[in-house]
């Protein structure tokens, strides 16, 4: 069976923080916090509901392209699968939801981004270029590819 997956606006609680394995992967932990804040009609007032805390986890290159563009406080957008982590300390078992990540970005409804395109690989700090990517041409019946004069209107 499957992990459920995840798709919601949450909060970054902290900065992320990024690590490499002993092989070099890089992994990033994100911590989120997810909660049901409401206007009450009565009082106009914003409330803050649940809250809904989880420790996110990326691995490779979205590890550090979320390092290098998210900081804490920040609301993202963020899919992933929900998993429960565990681990035992001084005899006592504890287990904490946890995420791992496969997509997420900052929430542009509050803020602004500058994209580009991540043209090169980091591996431990080194840079090596990026496989050329082979350019796929178009479905003929895309008719958004049509190379016919410009106009705001839609082909159909």
């Amino acid at each position: 069976m499957p992990l459920p997956t995840m798709t919601g606006v949450g909060r970054l609680v902290d900065d992320p923080e990024l690590r490499f394995t002993q092989s070099g992967k890089a992994v990033v932990n994100i911590r989120l916090a997810f909660n049901a804040r409401r206007l009450n009609p009565q009082t106009q007032q914003w409330e803050d509901g649940d809250t809904f805390w989880v420790h996110g986890t990326a691995w490779e290159r979205l590890a550090e392209n979320a390092t290098e563009t998210l900081a804490k406080g920040m609301e993202v957008l963020v899919t992933g699968e929900l998993r429960t982590e565990q681990w035992e300390k001084d005899g006592q078992k504890h287990s904490r939801p946890a995420l791992l990540i496969r997509s997420i970005g900052p929430n542009l409804v509050w803020a602004t981004a500058a994209v580009t395109k991540a043209s090169t690989q980091q591996n431990n700090g080194q840079q090596r270029p990026a496989p050329q990517q082979q350019r796929q041409a178009p479905p003929q019946d895309d008719p958004w590819a049509t190379a016919g004069p410009t106009s705001d209107q839609p082909p159909f």
